[in-house]
């Protein structure tokens, strides 16, 4: 599960001084999916702004199920964030080569 949740909150966003009464209601919410909030392999922000009234933040998110040993880390791409305001969000999935046999 993953997008632009728009909260901020210290959990995440290390710059804000805040905890975010949102943020409870989310993290039960993935949890009844069995989704825990992944950790970026480098934590940056997530969200840039042109407007000197706003700040720039975190608060694209990223939920990985609970019991991926493969998948739990993910890439946040800063470098591309000039087309919109936002950055990419990239998880590496490794697909192994598996036989199935049919009888």
């Amino acid at each position: 599960m993953t997008g632009d949740f728009n909260i901020r909150d210290n959990n995440w966003d290390l710059s804000y001084p805040h905890h975010s009464v949102y943020t409870d209601t989310l993290m039960k919410i993935a949890d009844t999916f069995d989704l825990r909030l992944s950790t970026p392999i480098i934590q940056v922000l997530t969200q840039y702004t042109n407007d000197p009234n706003k700040f720039n933040s975190v608060i694209d998110l990223l939920f990985l199920w609970v019991n991926s040993k493969e998948i739990d880390t993910y890439f946040i791409l800063p470098d591309l964030w000039s087309s919109s305001n936002y950055t990419l969000l990239m998880v590496d999935i490794i697909i192994s080569e598996e036989s199935i046999w049919d009888k």
